[in-house]
């Protein structure tokens, strides 16, 4: 396992443990009380850090190198039938965005989403969990596709952003997004977007548009990244933790001011700490949104879409 640096005690204590289950096994004692113990006191400490999580710190965790991807949740929600689609039929395939047709316990789903990689080889064929326009216009055609047979859309979002390159501009980028976003408001299916990770600026956005948009505990979601917001702001990136505070990226900070319609729950410490936890948590979410979402008539609910984003941001003076 890998740490952070607020998880140091947390390090220390799981160390504690390895070193006295080997102690037990060489001499044959009973050790399990005291293995008890420590796991007691390790869950104690990962209560004891939850609970003063700063924000700079839940961008840390949502960008843990333990944490679960796009394709790990998918794997596990849909139990091997998920088949994978590819292509924009325009330039190519984007292997930053993924996403195809799968059953959740037998419901059809069309999912979207940002792919990180898991290791550095994988991260670079991803590139790194930065779409080009073609990966949104693949996101677009697949959510088109749904649309006309009628599959509802889960979006998994966890971008540090769309690739910011000269290439990327020049294929239209920008447009990309945009088109993304008007077409979103209208899908006759429903869409639920969730925030596993990262969700960075319009990277996150392109694909962030639906009836039910939903984060993880510890996860953010921004117009830019903290050590950007220094950049600019400060011209260094060691104001980080203070524009982290500023930006007020984290779930609850975006529930409070109405931009995300709930918050999942995440295991103690985590979706690294115990993922299969994590994917059930996810899982169940989706299916509770899912049976809400589909009992509704089509142009209401696109209404209250439409309504819920227009929403956002106006300012009404008395």
């Amino acid at each position: 396992m890998n740490f952070l640096d607020f998880e140091k005690p947390i390090e220390e204590l799981i160390d504690q443990m390895d070193k006295l289950n080997e102690v037990g096994e060489k001499s044959k004692v009973d050790i399990k009380a005291s293995v008890k113990e420590i796991e007691e006191k390790i869950e104690a400490t990962r209560k004891k850090i939850a609970e003063k999580l700063t924000p700079w710190q839940r961008v840390q965790l949502s960008r843990h190198p333990d944490r679960p991807y796009t394709l790990d949740y998918i794997d596990y929600m849909t139990g091997g039938t998920f088949i994978e689609l590819h292509g924009d039929r325009n330039v190519g395939d984007d292997k930053a965005m993924v996403g195809g047709l799968g059953t959740i316990d037998g419901k059809s789903v069309m999912f979207v989403g940002q792919q990180k990689g898991n290791t550095t080889k994988q991260r670079q064929y991803r590139n790194f969990g930065m779409p080009n326009p073609e990966g949104y216009r693949k996101a677009l055609r697949l959510m088109k596709l749904a649309e006309k047979f009628n599959v509802p859309i889960v979006c998994l979002i966890d971008t540090p952003g769309a690739y910011p390159g000269l290439e990327a501009e020049e294929r239209g980028q920008a447009e990309a997004i945009a088109r993304n976003l008007f077409e979103m408001m209208r899908l006759k299916v429903p869409v639920i977007c969730i925030i596993i990770g990262e969700g960075a600026s319009g990277g996150a956005l392109g694909i962030g548009i639906g009836d039910k948009v939903l984060m993880m505990e510890n996860t953010w979601y921004s117009v830019i990244s903290p050590e950007s917001c220094s950049s600019i702001l400060w011209r260094s990136w060691d104001f980080k933790e203070k524009a982290a505070e500023a930006l007020k990226l984290t779930a609850e900070d975006m529930l409070a001011n109405k931009l995300i319609d709930g918050i999942i729950k995440e295991p103690l410490g985590g979706a690294h700490v115990n993922p299969k936890e994590a994917f059930q948590y996810v899982k169940d979410e989706i299916l509770k949104q899912l049976d809400k979402l589909t009992k509704q008539e089509t142009e209401k609910r696109v209404e209250k879409r439409i309504a819920k984003f227009c929403s956002m941001g106006v300012f009404e003076g008395k």
